[in-house]
């Protein structure tokens, strides 16, 4: 991928879901806008919706990517430099506004929700800018030719964010946000990715090898935590698995290229 492959126009494309939520929000929509969606989305599946946060979960989204280390480690990487990002943004951006989720203003039973009752630090939605990051590097990382076959990543990001809004843990305005900011962190991770040598996406190099270990904290941090819901133990699991299989794989990749050093 050039390193000027991301073209101005995509930077701004984000401020589109900004200037909603900041429209909704002064505009007094906020209560309305939330319930309204919430009250829609109960007529799915609790189980559908939680399973959708998962993808938003960074724990749960790198272990469900990591195939990707040995079939694409570029876009991994991107993947993983974009999630980095988010994550620190979402960490400033939450405690800068430190706004209240609805479960901290709206009066219990209002609303529907699943799980815990979460009061604090709204803005933005984590998970909607979590899956908005990794489904713009995954995609700026891909030849043009390529992308359009990429855009279901967004839809998906977007169920993300709505599933927010299902679960009662967050108001429209944050998954809007969470999706502009995620978009920038995901474009700046693949900028980023762009700058890593193509020797060190070998299986052998010390970056694969980083990345190795990284899955072996997934599946400690699969297996001891709740992802976000309990609903989401099922692919907890399967996370697990899909992380054992590709290290098992990765393995045999450095055993394969030692015995051809011996030869």
């Amino acid at each position: 991928m050039s390193k000027k492959a991301i073209s101005t126009l995509a930077w701004i494309i984000p401020l589109a879901p900004l200037s909603l939520a900041a429209a909704i929000y002064f505009g007094e929509l906020q209560s309305t806008s939330f319930l309204l969606i919430n009250r829609f989305t109960q007529l799915l599946p609790d189980t559908m919706w939680a399973w959708l946060t998962f993808l938003g979960n960074g724990w749960g989204i790198f272990s469900l990517s990591f195939p990707l280390l040995l079939l694409s480690p570029r876009l991994f990487s991107a993947g993983i430099l974009g999630g980095g990002i988010s994550a620190m943004a979402s960490t400033i951006l939450k405690n800068i506004f430190d706004l209240p989720r609805p479960g901290g203003l709206l009066e219990e039973g209002s609303f529907h929700r699943i799980g815990e009752l979460l009061q604090y630090k709204a803005f933005p939605s984590g998970h909607t800018l979590t899956a908005f990051a990794i489904a713009s590097a995954l995609y700026f990382s891909c030849a043009k030719t390529k992308r359009p076959h990429l855009l279901i990543l967004f839809v998906v990001a977007s169920l993300v964010g709505l599933s927010r809004n299902a679960v009662g843990a967050h108001w429209l305005t944050d998954v809007l946000a969470g999706a502009g900011v995620g978009m920038w962190c995901g474009m700046l991770g693949a900028q980023l990715a762009t700058y890593i040598p193509d020797s060190q996406l070998k299986p052998q190099s010390i970056w694969s090898r980083f990345i190795a270990i990284g899955g072996l904290v997934s599946i400690y941090a699969h297996y001891t935590q709740v992802m976000d819901l309990e609903l989401n133990l099922p692919l907890q699991y399967a996370s697990i698995a899909i992380v054992v299989i590709t290290l098992i794989f990765f393995i045999k990749a450095q055993t394969g290229k030692t015995q051809e050093k011996a030869k």
